[in-house]
């Protein structure tokens, strides 16, 4: 049986919410090369702006210049890239004082025809939306998930927490760091949320499935979703990027 061509399209909204100052989320994809990210930053004096925007920057610069017939597979030129953008984050904080401590999450999906990679540091999500059903491909790298899925906290104590805001891992802020990787088949119809924490703390996994249920043009799916979570308090900064599989 011949094997269903896929292609993507791809659209995304920022927005700084209703209690922020500035926007310090950052975003980027290319449709061509196969790589779309979202990452939000995090340190004072503006430092976590500069961050996200770094990582983006780098990581895209990297994998849109990359040459795919060099023998090197698409999800290790994506890891490289990522160690990349921590070292130049790390090296430009270690530079300059004002922006010691600085850094970002990060989310990434990378595709290859209908394998698709997801790549992530921190609290930032990708979720798969798939004949309506909605699931998370990541796992969070924060204190009280690690704690939730130890079994030493619920899920809604996590909500709670006070200390729902730690993240265990990020990117930029030690010499090293290390994603978590994940490795999918994508079909047609496939829909693909990366997302902020701005997103997701305002709004439960059932809203969002519900708001990408709707029959949309992606850009307004994000916009709808970004609307949702201002709505709900937005309390954060929130951006929404989607990526959508098409036979």
């Amino acid at each position: 049986m011949a094997t269903a061509v896929v292609r993507y399209m791809a659209a995304a909204v920022s927005d700084r919410g209703r209690k922020r100052p500035s926007n310090e989320d950052a975003y980027g994809f290319s449709v061509e090369a196969g790589v779309y990210l979202v990452c939000d930053g995090m340190g004072g004096a503006a430092a976590g702006e500069i961050a996200s925007t770094i990582a983006v920057d780098e990581v895209l610069r990297l994998l849109t210049h990359r040459n795919p017939d060099n023998g090197v597979p698409l999800p290790d030129a994506a890891q490289r890239a990522l160690c990349a953008a921590n070292e130049a984050i790390f090296s430009r904080a270690q530079r300059n004082h004002r922006l010691s401590g600085m850094g970002t999450t990060l989310v990434a999906l990378a595709t290859r025809e209908r394998q698709v990679w997801v790549f992530n540091i921190g609290d930032s999500r990708c979720y798969r939306q798939r004949q309506g059903h909605l699931e998370q491909l990541t796992q969070d790298h924060s204190l009280v998930e690690e704690q939730v899925r130890l079994g030493r906290m619920t899920p809604r104590e996590a909500l709670h927490s006070p200390l729902k805001n730690v993240i265990t891992r990020a990117l930029g802020t030690q010499s090293q760091v290390t994603p978590d990787v994940f490795e999918f088949e994508a079909e047609p119809g496939d829909l693909f949320l990366l997302c902020s924490d701005g997103l997701t703390r305002e709004l439960p996994d059932s809203a969002i499935q519900d708001l990408l249920s709707a029959d949309l043009p992606l850009e307004s799916l994000s916009t709808h979703l970004v609307e949702a979570a201002k709505k709900a308090g937005g309390h954060d900064n929130i951006t929404c990027l989607l990526v959508r599989a098409q036979g």
